[in-house]
C-alpha cells in the first residue's frame, strides 16, 4: 500500500470514529446483547490498560508510544480523567495564567485543550475507546500527596474571579475527600446553588464537550469513586446529555460510586435509574478478591437483569508492592473473573495501584483476544453450576447452553465440567494467560462430565468449542 493510500485509510478510520450523525456510528449498548457495547452496530469488547489515568496530559512523545503499545496488544480502551493535579512537571491546568501569576477562569490555557484534542484524535486513529471522568474529588483537597488545593485555580487565592467569601471556599481542605467537606461538590441548584462557582464549572464542562462531542468513541463518567450527594452526579449527567441533545447527538453516561460492596444502597443511585445512567461502572469491586469478587459482580447482573446495561470496570487494582496489599496475581484474577462474568469493559489501573500496561497486562489482553477469537464473550454467560469438584477460587466458567464454554483456572487445579447439554466431539484450546500464547489442544467428547486439568500452575483459560 503506498503512502497516499495509507493516509486515506487513516483518515477513513478517523471519520468513522468522529462521525456521529446516526445511531449506528457511535459507541452504544448493543441491540443484540445489552450487556455489551457495539460500534457501527457490531459488538465490541473493550479491554485495556494504561500507565496513567489522564493520558491526555502526556506530551505527544509519551502519549503516542503508549497508545501504540495498547493497540498492538489488542487493547482498545483507556480511562481519561480530566485531572490537573500538577503532580508531574508537564501537567497543565485548563485555565490561563495571567501576568500577575493568578488564573482567569474565563480564559483557557490553549495547550491543555490542544492536548485533550490530540488524545481524542489519536485514540480515534487507533480504534481505542475513551471513558472520560469529568470530576475527581482528590484534585481539590490537601490530604493526598501534594497540597493540591493550595495551588489549584479554583482556590480563590489563585484566581481573579472570586473571593473566599463570594465562593464559600476555605483556604484548606486537609481531610480525606470521603469526608465530603469540599463545597466544590455542592454547587448545583438542588444542593447549595452556588452560582458563583457553578458558572465556571459549567463553562469547563461545555468546553470539554466542545471537543468530545465531535467524536463517537467516548463514554462519560461523572466522577471518580465518589461517595458524595446523589444530586451532584445527577446534575452533571443531565447537563452533558442536554448539551448533546441540542446538537442532535446521543451520549452515554454513568457515575462511579466508592463503596466496595456492590449490594450497598449507594450503587442503586445508578442501578435504579437507567433513564439517566446508560451503563454502570463497578470498578470498586476490584478491591475484593476471590469468590467474593465474582459474586459481587454477579449480584449486579442479577439486579439489572430486567434492564441489562453494559457493566464497565475501568480500574482493575492489583500490583505487587502497592499500598493496598494487592499483588500482580490479584489483578490478573480480577481481570479474568470480570471477563467471564460478563463485563463490557475491563482496564488495568495505572501503577502503582495496578499493572498499567506492563508486560503482564499486555499478555492478559493478548490472551483475552485469543479467547474471543474462539468464543465471542457476548455469546456466553457465567455458569459456575457446570463445575464440580471445585475448590474456592479454583475455576470459573462462562458458557452458551449446548454450545461453547470458557473455563478460567487461576493457579492450576482440576475440575469436572458438565457438558451433558453439549454433544459430539469438542476441542479444548488452552491459552496461557501469563504469556498470552496458545498452549496445547485436546479432544474431548460432550454429553456428560469431562475432567479438566490445567496444564500448569500459571493462569490458564480453556476454550472448549466444536472442532
Amino acid at each position: 500500500m503506498n503512502s497516499n493510500a495509507l493516509r486515506i485509510a487513516a483518515l477513513t478510520i478517523v471519520w468513522l470514529f468522529t462521525s456521529v450523525s446516526s445511531a449506528e456510528e457511535a459507541l452504544r449498548p448493543w441491540a443484540g446483547n445489552a450487556w455489551y457495547w457495539s460500534f457501527h452496530d457490531k459488538p465490541v469488547l473493550l479491554l485495556g490498560g494504561s500507565d496513567d489515568d489522564n493520558l491526555f496530559q502526556w506530551p505527544e512523545e509519551k502519549l503516542l508510544p503508549q497508545l501504540d503499545r495498547l493497540a498492538d496488544a489488542g487493547g482498545n480502551v483507556i480511562r481519561n480523567t480530566m485531572s490537573d493535579r500538577k503532580d508531574k512537571d508537564f501537567e497543565l491546568y485548563p485555565f490561563k495564567q495571567i501576568d500577575n501569576g493568578k488564573y482567569d477562569l474565563n480564559q483557557w490555557d490553549d495547550e491543555y485543550w490542544a492536548r485533550f484534542q490530540r488524545m481524542l484524535s489519536e485514540t480515534a486513529k487507533r480504534n481505542i475507546f475513551v471513558q472520560i471522568e469529568i470530576w475527581d474529588r482528590f484534585d481539590y483537597v490537601d490530604q493526598k500527596g501534594p497540597d493540591r488545593w493550595q495551588i489549584h485555580p479554583y482556590n480563590p487565592r489563585n484566581n481573579v474571579n472570586y473571593t473566599y467569601d463570594e465562593s464559600g471556599f476555605a483556604p484548606r481542605y486537609p481531610d480525606h475527600p470521603g469526608a465530603n467537606k469540599q463545597p466544590f461538590f455542592f454547587t448545583t441548584p438542588k444542593q447549595r446553588n452556588n452560582v458563583v462557582v457553578l458558572k465556571h464549572q459549567q463553562r469547563f464542562v461545555n468546553k470539554l464537550l466542545d471537543h468530545s462531542l465531535k467524536f463517537g468513541h467516548v463514554l462519560y463518567c461523572m466522577d471518580n469513586e465518589t461517595n458524595g450527594q446523589e444530586e451532584w452526579g445527577r446534575y452533571w449527567a443531565q447537563f452533558v446529555k442536554q448539551r448533546a441533545a441540542k446538537e442532535n447527538k446521543t451520549i452515554f453516561a454513568t457515575e462511579m460510586w466508592d463503596n466496595w460492596n456492590l449490594a450497598d444502597e449507594e450503587h442503586k443511585r445508578t442501578f435504579d435509574h437507567p433513564e439517566l445512567y446508560d451503563f454502570v461502572d463497578v470498578s470498586q469491586n476490584n478491591h475484593n478478591k476471590g469468590q467474593k469478587h465474582w459474586d459481587n459482580f454477579l449480584h449486579v447482573r442479577k439486579y439489572l437483569a430486567d434492564q441489562p446495561r453494559p457493566m464497565n470496570t475501568t480500574k482493575t487494582y492489583g500490583a505487587t508492592g502497592n499500598k493496598f496489599g494487592h499483588n500482580d496475581q490479584d489483578a490478573i484474577e480480577r481481570f479474568w473473573r470480570h471477563l467471564l462474568a460478563g463485563a463490557a469493559s475491563i482496564r488495568f489501573h495505572r501503577p502503582d495501584s495496578g499493572l498499567g500496561l506492563n508486560d503482564r497486562a499486555v499478555a492478559c489482553i493478548k490472551a483475552a483476544r485469543k479467547l474471543e477469537s474462539l468464543i465471542p464473550l457476548w455469546s456466553v454467560e457465567p455458569a459456575d453450576d457446570l463445575l464440580s469438584q471445585r475448590d474456592a477460587n479454583e475455576a470459573y466458567v462462562a458458557a452458551k447452553s449446548g454450545g461453547s464454554c470458557a473455563v478460567y483456572l487461576p493457579a492450576g487445579g482440576e475440575v469436572e465440567l458438565d457438558l451433558a447439554a453439549t454433544r459430539g466431539p469438542l476441542t479444548v484450546h488452552w491459552i496461557n494467560i501469563n504469556t498470552g500464547e496458545f498452549g496445547a489442544r485436546k479432544k474431548v467428547t460432550g454429553g456428560g462430565l469431562v475432567k479438566l486439568s490445567s496444564p500448569g500452575t500459571d493462569n490458564w483459560v480453556a476454550a472448549i468449542v466444536s472442532p
